[in-house]
Order: structure tokens, then C-alpha cells, then sequence
């Protein structure tokens, strides 16, 4: 789906992260890079819709700018240095819904699901979920499948818990979290190969067992 022009665009805009370089490589970066990659995700969603058919968005709708945001950032250059995506029901800017997230850079790519940053009301309904459907949690996370294609739930922890959550830490230590996703290395021959539309959507289908579960709370 991608070819090697993708990857190499990337490994120098890594070495010329520049707004001069970028300007000069502009008709690089829309033939290798933005065209091939708006294909990908367009392919990517139908065959997802099959399985998800509330997703309702285009390729546009789910890609992200490469530009930086670098309002508030101590780093000051001006573009990523990978494409991304994320497949969510309420819009790529929800990241405290469930969802699932795709990046490919020059060496390789990544898949990550989940809730990556609740907000503060988001995140005491997730917990109180987890606390009295923590079960069905812990099924999702653990089945084979989803172990093998992204191991363990990640996810920074409070060290202090509201009250209403401290006498439950015992019982179900998971409580704690304050994210609840997981992230995976993605080889890059997966994106070059002719298979990459249906190894994306495995991942996405063995993502949506956990991120159904999540879902309930929100």
C-alpha cells in the first residue's frame, strides 16, 4: 500500500525538519506521502465499516495535519515525522473515547487502542465501570488475540484515588489507572504489503473486544 518513496520522504524530513526543506519537497510529500496514505485509510475504513458500520467518516476526516503544533512545545520543529490516523465514533479529537489509532513513520508504524486521555469527568465513570465490570475488562485484555497483537493494558496511575474508589483498590487494583489503552509496533512491512488492509482491520477487530467494554461507561 505504501511505497518505499513514503518511508524515504520521512527519513530526510527527519534530518530537515524545516519549513524551507518541506516547501521544497511539497510535490514529494503530496505524491508519496499524503495521496497514497488518504488511499490506505480510505480502504482501511470500508473494510472496517464491515465491522464497525457506526463509523461513519471519510479519509479526511480521520487523518491528522502534519503539522506540529508548537504553540506550547519546547520543540520547535514544524511537521511530524509520520502520518497518523484514528478510527473513533465521535471524531478523531475524542481521546477519552475508545478508539483506535494508527501512525507510520520512516522505520515503522504503530496501532493503539483505548482511552488514551479521559477527561475528568470521563475518567471517574471509566473507573466506576472497571470497578463493577472489571471482569469483562480483564477477559478482553487477556484473550489470546489480543495479547499476541498488543500484549498489556497500559496506562499511567493515581496515587491518590478519590475516596469513593480507595476502599475498592484491593479488590480490583485496575481503579488506579488513569489511561486505559495499549500500543503496538507495527513492522513496516505491513504497510508495504498487499495483505495491509485486513492486517489493519485484525487489529482494529481485536481492539473493538476491549474498547466495547470501555464504550459502556461513556
Amino acid at each position: 500500500m505504501l511505497s518505499p518513496s513514503y518511508f524515504r520522504f520521512f527519513r530526510e524530513l527527519t534530518s530537515n525538519n524545516a519549513k524551507a526543506w518541506f516547501d521544497e519537497h511539497r510535490s514529494r510529500y503530496e505524491h508519496d506521502v499524503k495521496r497514497p496514505f488518504h488511499a490506505m485509510v480510505t480502504a482501511w475504513i470500508a473494510s472496517v465499516q464491515t465491522i464497525e458500520p457506526e463509523l461513519q467518516a471519510t479519509a479526511s476526516d480521520v487523518i491528522y495535519r502534519i503539522n506540529r503544533d508548537i504553540r506550547f512545545s519546547a520543540d520547535k520543529t514544524p511537521y511530524k515525522v509520520h502520518m497518523a490516523a484514528h478510527l473513533n465514533l465521535r471524531g478523531k479529537k475524542a481521546m477519552g473515547f475508545p478508539g483506535v489509532y494508527m501512525e507510520v513513520g520512516a522505520t515503522s508504524g504503530a496501532i493503539a487502542a483505548g482511552c488514551y486521555m479521559p477527561s475528568k469527568e470521563e475518567l471517574p465513570a471509566l473507573r466506576d465501570l472497571v470497578l463493577h465490570e472489571g471482569a469483562d475488562l480483564r477477559a478482553a485484555v487477556t484473550a489470546p488475540a489480543f495479547k499476541r497483537l498488543y500484549g498489556e493494558l497500559l496506562g499511567e496511575e493515581s496515587k491518590i484515588l478519590p475516596a469513593e474508589f480507595r476502599d475498592a483498590l484491593v479488590r480490583e487494583p485496575l481503579v488506579r489507572k488513569k489511561q486505559f489503552y495499549v500500543w503496538a509496533t507495527v513492522p513496516k512491512s505491513v504497510f508495504t504489503s498487499t495483505s495491509c488492509i485486513g492486517t489493519l482491520t485484525e487489529y482494529y477487530r481485536v481492539a473493538k473486544t476491549m474498547n466495547d467494554v470501555l464504550a459502556r461507561a461513556l
